[in-house]
């Protein structure tokens, strides 16, 4: 099988480290790209680099290495990757997963997910701490990150996030994304899972729960490689 995992805001490549021994020791193709201007990229950071630039990675990605039926997985911000791909990049993937990731309108931008005050804090972030185009690193708790080991490998490497990838209106054909096998990873913390979709995970084929925090493919990998597998596995 082959995978490409895509990280999400702040991050990059290297924190899928872990899941990516578990997978490449059962065999499987393991692509773990660093997006422009993140973590690991050899392209710095600029106010230019938006949804565009990052939806281009992965497609060159995917082309270059001639790529096909491939497991694409968004985690959180990079899901809106994965969709545009689903329409872009069809041909070339077999099913997408999303990992407790944003699922993006076509036509719309991604702050438009979110309510008026949070947008109105995230701009306020970015003009008093961002120079007026970086999203600053979110605090730990908001990746669930509990232990000190993983506390201290994941947060000094988090960088500041292009705020244009979040203003920046995204566009895709919804008929093919419709068509494409999609699954969805709810990280629900220590709460007891439910099985309930959330308003992310309409229009989905399967859905899951992983009783961990946002980042799981830091805090609970062998459980997410498990789960990767089944996902992998239906039809």
């Amino acid at each position: 099988m082959i995978y490409v995992l895509v990280h999400g805001a702040w991050h990059g490549g290297w924190c899928w480290e872990r899941v990516r021994f578990e997978l490449e020791s059962e065999g499987h193709v393991v692509y773990t790209p660093s997006l422009t201007g993140l973590s690991g990229s050899a392209v710095p950071l600029s106010p230019d680099v938006g949804i565009e630039t990052h939806v281009n990675d992965i497609q060159e990605l995917l082309e270059n290495e001639k790529l096909t039926d491939v497991i694409l997985v968004g985690h959180s911000y990079a899901g809106a990757i994965v969709t545009v791909l689903a329409d872009r990049a069809r041909q070339r993937l077999k099913r997408i997963v999303y990992l407790d990731a944003l699922i993006p309108k076509s036509g719309h931008c991604l702050l438009d997910l979110f309510d008026a005050d949070y947008c109105e804090l995230i701009r306020s972030r970015v003009n008093e701490f961002g120079d007026g185009w970086k999203m600053p690193v979110a605090k730990k708790e908001a990746f669930g990150l509990e232990k000190e080991e993983d506390i201290l490998w994941v947060m000094p490497k988090l960088v500041p996030h292009p705020f244009k990838t979040y203003q920046d209106i995204i566009l895709f054909n919804t008929a093919h994304t419709a068509s494409m096998l999609k699954s969805y990873i709810k990280c629900i913390g220590n709460n007891p899972p439910d099985g309930k979709r959330t308003p992310y995970a309409e229009g989905i084929n399967d859905y899951y729960e992983l009783a961990t925090g946002h980042d799981a493919m830091i805090t609970a990998p062998q459980e997410l490689v498990q789960l990767l597998k089944i996902i992998s596995a239906c039809k």
